[in-house]
């Protein structure tokens, strides 16, 4: 079984890989920048996907694993950048796919962000995005699922919540904040909050996504049809209660400090908090790690 990791070189494309590499897979690593110790046997691609992608996927790929994207406040920023990358870098992936016509396992990250500013979200809630980086996400999924239908690939998509803690430094997303507000003062550094402490958020742990990730791999073929996008477990926390939590694991929480950015704020507050989730549950996806497992795991990480 050779799988495909697009977007090997980021946070999450490294743990799934470390896995992987774990339990023996034969593994090629795509990114504009190679992830760092690649695991043994691992063929490491770098460079722009479009132009490694005939490397990247051939006919003895069986599983895609697609991470590479703009995150949020970046497809924001740059519109063009993000669409060239989360909808027509997709598309690309797929046709290749297609093209081969062998039907790999294909799995897509999606974003709690198609949803939209709504209350609350079960299995049945419609997207509505209120950001282009939510909007490619959508498109993304419907593109997916078509090509599922017609049997190109075996397609399986995860709306992912905000993964908290994300080691090393603020990245472009609009959720950075998240594991800021967590990540400096346990290093004894000052974090900037953009939004109010009443917000709420529905976050995992990496340990909690990078699970999913792997069940999700695992499901046999089209455990997903008709449908086949799957909102992860998740926990919903308040920033209140996050920092409240920082300081029970020993954090200095005089370190966070509130400065609001109308853009950040806007752009997360779209983002629905209050999440059930049967389907993924009954399809054997592990609950979420609560708070304080999530910040200790991450101490004990460091």
């Amino acid at each position: 079984m050779s799988i495909t990791i697009t977007g090997a070189g980021g946070f999450l494309g490294q743990r799934v890989t470390k896995l992987l590499a774990g339990r023996g897979e034969e593994l090629v690593l795509a990114d504009l920048v190679p992830p760092p110790n690649p695991p043994e046997g691992a063929t490491v691609l770098k460079g722009n996907l479009a132009e490694t992608l005939p490397k990247a996927i051939t006919k003895d790929t069986t599983a895609v694993i697609h991470l590479a994207a703009v995150v949020s406040a970046g497809a924001e920023a740059d519109f063009g950048h993000g669409y060239d990358v989360n909808l027509t870098g997709l598309r690309s992936v797929l046709e290749r796919c297609r093209n081969l016509a062998t039907r790999p396992k294909f799995l897509f990250t999606s974003s709690l962000a198609v949803f939209g500013a709504v209350d609350r979200v079960d299995d049945t809630t419609a997207t509505m995005p209120q950001s282009s980086y939510g909007t490619q996400k959508a498109l993304g999924e419907l593109l997916v699922n078509d090509y599922s239908r017609k049997g190109f690939i075996d397609g399986r998509t995860l709306r992912l919540p905000t993964v908290v803690i994300r080691p090393g430094k603020p990245n472009a997303a609009a959720s950075s904040f998240a594991s800021g507000i967590l990540r400096e003062p346990l290093a004894g550094e000052e974090s900037i909050c953009p939004v109010s402490p009443d917000l709420a958020l529905w976050i995992a742990s990496p340990a909690s996504v990078t699970q999913a990730l792997i069940h999700a791999l695992d499901l046999g073929e089209d455990a997903l049809a008709p449908w086949r996008v799957l909102n992860v477990p998740g926990i919903t926390v308040t920033v209140r209660e996050m920092v409240e939590a920082l300081g029970k694991a020993g954090g200095d929480t005089s370190l966070v400090k509130f400065q609001h950015d109308p853009a950040i704020d806007a752009i997360v507050g779209s983002w629905p908090a209050l999440f059930e989730t049967p389907r993924a549950l009954a399809l054997g996806f592990p609950p979420a790690d609560d708070l304080d497992t999530l910040i200790q795991s991450h101490i004990n990480g460091l």
